[in-house]
C-alpha cells in the first residue's frame, strides 16, 4: 500500500487520499518546521504543556491556522492522559483549548465530529495519530495512541462509538500516522505483558526481543494498532500506515529521542466550511 502522507509544505503532511476524493477536508500532521519557537521547541511547537512560551505557542497555532486555511479559534483541543477516553464535539465547542491549554477538554486522548467548521486537534511526539474517516456517513475523527492507549484500546472505543451510532465497520476508513517506529522503540517486560493479550496466537507478534537483552523488546505501535483495528472489524484494505518515524526523522519532535525535552507536532482533521470543489 502506498504511503498515505504527502508533504504540501515543510510545515505539514496531508493525508492525500482522503483529502483528493474530498476537497473540504483537511487532514495531516504537522512538522516542527516553520515555527517562531527557540531552544529545545525550535521551531513550530503546538504543544502548551511542555514549558515552552506560551506565547510563541499562540504564534506557532496561527501560523498553523493560516497554513492550513483553518483558523485556531476553530480548533478544539485536550489534555491527553494516555486514556482512551473519546468526546463527540460539534461546532459549539469551537475555540476550547486552542490558545489555552487549560480551556481544553480533559482527560481525552480521542475526537470524533459529523460538522463542518471544526478543526480536531491532538498533540504528538512519538505516539501514534490515529485517523478515522466515513465519507459515506459525513463522520471524522483522531485519537492519540501510545502505549497506554494502545493497549486501552482506544482504536476500538473509536469504532465502537461509531457502530453504536450505525455506522458499520466497513464504512470506516483508518490511518496510522506518523510515529515512533520498531527500531527506535525498546520497551521493558512491563509493557509487553500489557500488549500480549492483544496477540492473536496465528499472528506474527508486534514486538521482538532486544539481542543480547533479556527483558527488553522492539515494540511496533503501528502493528499493533492495525491489528486492535482488524480485531475491531476493520480489514485490511481499509487501514492505511505510514512510512514516517518521528525518531529517526529529524523534521519531527520525538519524546524518546530528544530524551523528553522536545517539543509536539499536531495531528488534525476537520471539514472547512467554505471550501470549494
Amino acid at each position: 500500500m502506498t504511503e498515505p502522507f504527502i508533504s504540501l509544505h515543510n510545515s505539514f503532511y496531508t493525508i492525500k487520499d482522503w483529502t483528493d476524493q474530498d476537497p473540504e477536508l483537511a487532514a495531516g500532521f504537522t512538522t516542527k518546521l516553520g515555527g517562531v519557537s527557540s531552544g529545545d521547541f525550535h521551531s513550530l511547537n503546538l504543544g502548551f504543556h511542555v514549558k515552552d512560551k506560551s506565547e510563541d505557542v499562540c504564534a506557532n497555532r496561527r501560523l498553523a491556522g493560516d497554513l492550513l486555511d483553518f483558523p485556531v479559534e476553530n480548533w478544539v483541543a485536550a489534555e491527553q492522559t494516555h486514556g482512551s477516553r473519546i468526546v463527540q464535539v460539534s461546532t459549539l465547542d469551537r475555540g476550547k483549548g486552542a490558545l489555552n491549554y487549560e480551556e481544553g477538554y480533559r482527560g481525552t486522548d480521542g475526537f470524533y465530529t459529523d460538522e463542518k467548521g471544526v478543526l480536531l486537534t491532538l498533540g504528538f511526539a512519538d505516539c501514534v495519530p490515529l485517523y478515522f474517516y466515513s465519507k459515506n456517513r459525513d463522520r471524522i475523527g483522531i485519537a492519540h495512541a501510545g502505549w497506554k492507549g494502545t493497549v486501552s484500546g482506544i482504536g476500538r472505543e473509536m469504532i465502537k462509538a461509531w457502530q453504536k451510532d450505525g455506522i458499520d465497520a466497513e464504512d470506516i476508513l483508518a490511518v496510522i500516522g506518523p510515529s515512533i517506529c520498531s527500531q527506535c522503540y525498546i520497551v521493558d517486560e512491563r509493557v509487553i505483558r500489557e500488549v500480549r493479550p492483544w496477540v492473536h496466537p496465528s499472528e506474527t507478534p508486534p514486538f521482538q526481543p532486544v539481542p543480547g537483552k533479556s527483558s527488553e523488546y522492539h515494540l511496533s505501535l503501528q502493528q499493533l494498532n492495525e491489528s486492535i483495528l482488524l480485531q475491531s472489524g476493520l480489514k485490511k484494505e481499509q487501514i492505511q500506515t505510514t512510512s514516517l518515524c518521528t525518531s529517526c526523522s529529524s523534521e519531527f519532535f520525538s519524546h524518546r529521542r530528544d530524551q523528553g525535552r522536545t517539543g509536539r507536532m499536531m495531528s488534525f482533521i476537520g471539514w472547512k466550511e467554505n471550501a470549494t470543489s
